[in-house]
């Protein structure tokens, strides 16, 4: 339960390598999807795709955002800057391990050990665009300390399935099932200090047991879903928030991004 008032931030992660998209003229976070008015003569702009989930974090009065980045990728901060044009703080940290979404917050962990996080996936579209304005007043409501944002999903194989009970209780996560019956995906999630601590802590245990690479075999990804699955099993108090009605879409493969363009038009 929430003492007192934190203060909340946002969390981006935008450091991964687009390989499904590749060849890609620019990072996969900066590709229009949509536009929108800016500037003095309110004529429209492409919209890139990452400001989608920064226009929602801010619906949510979030003002400061980290945005974690590989050292490659600096189009990203050049394009975003500082964040004025969305009426943000924009801090960039930049991630070396590329063992995953997990490594790649928890580089960010001495900024934001103390704060109520908001996160999502840069390349995510979703709807309703105020969701994240729904998970906080349930996380400060239910105790939780951590709070999943479920949405529908058409295409579970290529999503983190949740499994609930009847009142919403999460019982497990399938990763990207090639058969389910479950029908909601989590895609964006809030939490207290105390789930930051614990992936913090996930991720350590894992540097320190993770063998080295060896012949440049492939290295496995730790996926954020299996840090939220152990933490379940700790016991650690979590909650959701279904949105029945929510949309949403990952252009990370050409035929969704066909998908998401269409529907921008």
């Amino acid at each position: 339960m929430l003492d007192k008032p934190m203060k909340v931030v946002g969390l981006m992660p935008a450091a991964g390598k687009a390989t499904r998209l590749a060849p890609l003229p620019c990072s996969k976070e900066l590709y229009p999807i949509g536009f929108h008015r800016i500037g003095a003569d309110g004529r429209h702009r492409p919209k890139v795709v990452c400001h989608h989930l920064l226009e929602n974090m801010r619906l949510a009065d979030i003002r400061q955002t980290f945005v974690i980045i590989r050292r490659d990728k600096g189009d990203i901060p050049a394009y975003l800057a500082d964040g004025a044009t969305l009426d943000m703080n924009l801090a960039y940290v930049v991630v070396d391990l590329p063992y995953g979404i997990p490594y790649t917050v928890d580089q960010a962990y001495p900024f934001i050990k103390d704060s109520i996080v908001t996160f999502g996936f840069p390349d995510v579209l979703f709807e309703p665009k105020d969701a994240f304005c729904h998970l906080l007043k349930h996380l400060q409501a239910s105790g939780a300390e951590l709070v999943l944002g479920l949405f529908p999903s058409s295409h579970p194989q290529k999503m983190d399935m949740v499994d609930i009970d009847r009142q919403g209780r999460i019982r497990g996560i399938q990763v990207k099932p090639e058969k389910t019956d479950l029908q909601f995906s989590w895609i964006i999630a809030v939490w207290t200090p105390a789930f930051s601590s614990f992936l913090h802590d996930f991720v350590l245990h894992d540097r320190m047991n993770r063998p080295s690479e060896q012949n440049g075999a492939p290295f496995e990804e730790v996926q954020m879903s299996t840090v939220i699955q152990q933490a379940l099993r700790d016991k650690m108090p979590m909650a959701t928030q279904i949105f029945p009605n929510g949309q949403c879409i990952d252009i990370g493969t050409p035929e969704d991004l066909v998908k998401a363009l269409n529907l921008a038009c």
